[in-house]
C-alpha cells in the first residue's frame, strides 16, 4: 500500500512516499482503509526529533495518529459485521493508505457527518472536549481561546460561545481574526503585536480573563497566564511555540490562578472514545463545525507540515490518502 515514511529525523522533507506491505489486523484489531487522515502540530514536532521523553518514536516510522474511513478487515475476536462500518479511527500510523486499530479505538461515524469532518475532530474534538471539562465555563464568563484559529482553538471559541461565555480570541494576523469572530468570539486581538495581553485585559475592564486557554505553549503562554485575573483558571495544551508553558508556582499561588497542564494528562482509551463519540454528536447536530483548511494528497504531506510550522493554516489540514 501506499505511505509515508519518517525515515530519519529532519524537515518537511524527509516525508517520503513509500510502498509497504498492507496491514494485518491482530487480535482485537481491525483494518481501517483511510478515507482522510489527521494532521496535526505534534506531528511536526515529532518528526524533527522533539519530545523523544514523551514520545518515543523512533525512523524509519509512519506518522500520523489516525483518521476516518471504512473497516475492510478483522482480526480475531472482532465481530466480521465490523466489516463495511465507516468509522473514525485512533492509532499509529495514520499517513497511508490503510492503517490498523484496535476495536476499543474505533468509532462509528453518524450518517450525516462525512469522512473530513469526521478526521478534523479526531484529535482536536477530544482536545476541546477534554479542556473544558477540566474547566467548565458558564454563562458569564470572560473566556481567553488562545491560537483560536487552531484546530483545538477553533472549537473551543463555539463550544464557549454555545455555553453563554463572552468569548476573547488570540491569534496571529487578521485572517484569523476574522476566522474567530465568524465562530462566535466577541472580541479578537492579534498576539503577534507587542502587548497584546494588555490589551485582552482592557477588554475585561482591567480585571482579567476568568478562564484562559492555552494552545500556544513557550513564551506565548506565559503572556496568555498574564490574562488571568485573580482567582481564575489557566489551562495549557499547546507547544506550537516550540515547548511547554512554564508557569511560577508561587506566582500562581499569590494570584489564586489554577493551573492545569493538559498535557501532563492522559485520557485513558474509554474516556477518549466517549469523547470521540460526543464530538461526532455534536457535528452531527450542527453544534461544532470543524473548519478545514486545507486537504492534501498523501504524497503531499510534506506541504501541510511546511504551512503549519510557517503557521500559515487558519483551521484544520487534513490528509486525502
Amino acid at each position: 500500500m501506499h505511505a509515508i515514511e519518517v525515515r530519519e529525523f529532519g524537515g518537511p522533507e524527509v516525508l517520503v512516499a513509500r510502498e509497504v506491505p498492507d496491514p494485518v489486523a491482530g487480535p482485537g484489531q481491525v483494518v481501517v482503509a483511510l478515507a482522510a487522515a489527521d494532521v496535526i502540530y505534534l506531528d511536526t514536532l515529532l518528526r524533527g526529533g522533539w519530545g523523544g521523553e514523551y514520545f518515543p518514536v523512533k525512523p524509519p516510522y509512519v506518522p500520523g495518529g489516525g483518521g476516518a474511513g471504512t473497516v475492510v478487515a478483522t482480526g480475531p475476536g472482532v465481530d466480521a459485521g465490523w466489516v463495511g462500518r465507516r468509522v473514525l479511527a485512533r492509532g499509529s500510523g495514520g499517513y497511508a493508505a490503510r492503517m490498523v486499530a484496535d476495536i476499543d479505538e474505533l468509532v462509528e461515524l453518524p450518517g450525516s457527518v462525512g469522512w473530513t469532518e469526521a478526521a478534523a475532530l479526531l484529535h482536536d474534538g477530544v482536545t476541546a472536549l477534554s479542556l473544558l471539562r477540566e474547566a467548565p465555563v458558564a454563562a458569564g464568563d470572560t473566556v481567553l481561546v488562545a491560537a483560536a484559529a487552531g484546530g483545538a482553538g477553533s472549537l473551543l471559541v463555539q463550544l464557549a460561545t454555545s455555553a453563554g461565555a463572552r468569548v476573547v480570541a488570540a491569534a496571529r494576523g487578521e485572517r484569523k481574526l476574522a476566522l474567530a469572530r465568524e465562530l462566535g468570539a466577541d472580541v479578537t486581538v492579534d498576539y503577534g503585536e507587542d502587548g497584546w495581553q494588555h490589551r485582552v485585559r482592557a477588554a475585561t475592564g482591567g480585571d482579567g480573563v476568568d478562564v484562559a486557554f492555552d494552545g500556544a505553549g513557550g513564551p506565548l503562554g506565559s503572556a496568555v497566564f498574564d490574562t488571568v485575573g485573580r482567582g481564575g483558571r489557566f489551562v495549557t495544551y499547546g507547544t506550537a511555540g516550540g515547548g511547554f508553558t512554564a508557569i511560577d508556582p508561587e506566582l500562581a499561588a499569590q494570584r489564586r490562578v489554577e493551573v492545569t497542564n493538559a498535557l501532563a494528562t492522559r485520557l485513558d482509551r474509554a474516556a477518549t472514545r466517549e469523547l470521540l463519540a460526543e464530538a461526532l454528536a455534536h457535528a452531527a447536530t450542527d453544534r461544532l463545525r470543524p473548519v478545514i483548511a486545507a486537504t492534501h494528497p498523501l504524497d503531499r504531506a510534506a506541504d501541510a507540515h511546511t504551512a503549519l510550522e510557517a503557521r500559515a493554516t487558519a483551521g484544520k489540514s487534513l490528509l486525502l490518502p
